[in-house]
């Protein structure tokens, strides 16, 4: 690797920089890591501040997707649109806020766009959105204005946030990815109870315009202090190549052990292994967001009241953040493959739950099946964060995981607009029993991953090496 451009040899197989001094060492397989910096060095205090600014911007922006769907009934009423309308402009925004996480990782990677900018750019762009969906009547144009410009702005906030995470906590980043990740779900809770009882025509122009505002001050703020490790920076006070460590515990290194190698995105989809993450983030997120925005249409279908609508919604927000947060601390000690396959598994029985409870009229029941459906529809994103630079590695990471994240742009025609269809052909009934066993097959599917370039037992270390 090249050193900063600044940088000048203050030993032999060392260098400094602004930071300090670091070194680059080098493992059996040829992958570098740079050791010496600590995370006070370069940011001026604890990288535990790239946990919580993060989550802060990710419960901002969480209400866009999560409390949507609650606000549906008066967004149609307002602008004189069909439920199908609400449903395709929620379709059009997750297939642009996933769509941009490849263009912008490749953006970022290259210096074009700072994350600091990207984070100014998506919260101009997630204001906008809500200024669309208040003011515009035109239902081409609101899709343009939300959907479009909204999803976008959405999108570059929640990937710049995922990989900052993951970047700083490379150690460590089952736990962190979830903690952050789940805050774009409980985030949009207070929205949910505001959509479903203080949202009406008379005040839905104020409600956006606030929302709107808030997401832009929020975000914007938190992105002032956004600042990216060096290229290869591994946390001092662990060996990168026995994993020993002096303050920390680094049993997560033995179930997630670091990329063999970093692959850049052409490598990763040779490989086989992101392709089929592709796939299995298409139809996991497909029956997630069929859950999102279906779910407070089927409760008040079946003969629920608003209060259970709302909280069977604002109960699958929560849990699905939690979730992420849990599942993400249990991949550490487990290992992120057998993390995966169990909430998927949750997901997928979660679906069918759905229907028995339906069925039954249980209200009690169906906010259980809720909690399941919440848990397992939000949990797995964060396992194919963190399992992206687990497999590929750091350095490219903004555009690998936007490559695996992008399969959500195709879930979320299927999962919302489609969604609408096979309700419409199928009854709800019918659409819940198809992704129960859409998330079967996405299961079955994740059982074939494997981190690419490692046997089955891993080579010794090698001795330290210094670079250059």
């Amino acid at each position: 690797m090249t050193a900063d451009p600044l940088s000048t040899r203050s030993a032999p197989g060392e260098a400094r920089t602004a930071h300090g001094a670091y070194r680059e060492v080098t493992d059996a397989r040829g992958r570098v890591y740079r050791v010496g910096e600590t995370d006070r060095d370069i940011l001026g205090h604890s990288r535990k501040i790239m946990v919580y600014l993060p989550w802060v911007c990710m419960m901002a922006i969480s209400v866009s997707e999560y409390a949507y769907g609650s606000a549906e009934d008066t967004l149609s009423k307002a602008h004189g649109w069909t439920q199908s309308n609400t449903f395709w402009i929620l379709s059009i925004w997750v297939f642009f806020q996933a769509g941009i996480a490849f263009p912008a990782g490749w953006l970022r990677e290259r210096g074009i766009l700072t994350a600091r900018r990207a984070m100014y750019l998506g919260a101009a762009m997630c204001l906008v959105g809500f200024l669309a969906l208040s003011h515009l009547h035109n239902v081409m144009l609101a899709l343009l204005g939300f959907g479009v410009v909204g999803g976008v702005g959405s999108g570059l906030v929640y990937a710049t946030c995922i990989n900052m995470v993951g970047k700083w906590f490379p150690e460590r980043r089952g736990a962190k990815t979830g903690f952050v990740n789940g805050g774009f779900a409980y985030g949009s809770l207070p929205f949910i109870f505001i959509f479903n009882y203080a949202f009406d025509t008379g005040n839905y122009h104020e409600v956006l315009d606030l929302i709107g505002v808030y997401v832009l001050i929020a975000v914007a703020v938190c992105a002032f202090f956004f600042k990216d490790p060096p290229k290869n920076w591994w946390p001092a006070g662990i060996d990168p190549l026995s994993h020993s460590a002096k303050n920390k515990n680094t049993a997560s290194l033995a179930k997630n052990p670091p990329a063999a190698r970093q692959y850049t995105p052409m490598e990763a989809i040779r490989t086989g292994m992101l392709p089929l993450m592709w796939v299995t983030v298409v139809m996991t997120a497909g029956v997630s967001i069929f859950g999102i925005s279906f779910q407070v249409a089927f409760a008040k279908e079946v003969g629920f009241g608003p209060l259970v609508a709302a909280s069977s919604m604002g109960v699958m927000a929560v849990i699905n953040g939690v979730g992420r947060a849990v599942v993400g601390w249990l991949s550490d000690l487990w290992g992120r493959k057998s993390a995966l396959v169990f909430v998927i598994v949750v997901l997928g029985l979660a679906q069918f739950g759905v229907i028995w409870a339906g069925h039954m009229k249980n209200e009690w029941l169906f906010l259980f099946f809720a909690f399941l459906s919440g848990f397992g529809g939000g949990a797995f994103y964060p396992m194919f964060a963190a399992l992206t630079p687990d497999y590929f590695g750091e350095n490219y990471n903004a555009t690998n995981y936007g490559l695996v994240y992008s399969g959500k742009l195709v879930s979320g025609l299927f999962g919302g607009g489609l969604g609408a269809m096979v309700v419409a052909a199928w009854g709800y009934y019918g659409a819940y029993a198809l992704a129960g066993g859409v998330s079967m097959v996405a299961a079955a599917l994740a059982l074939l991953l494997r981190q690419p370039g490692r046997s089955g037992r891993d080579a010794a270390p090698a001795a330290d090496t210094a670079a250059g």
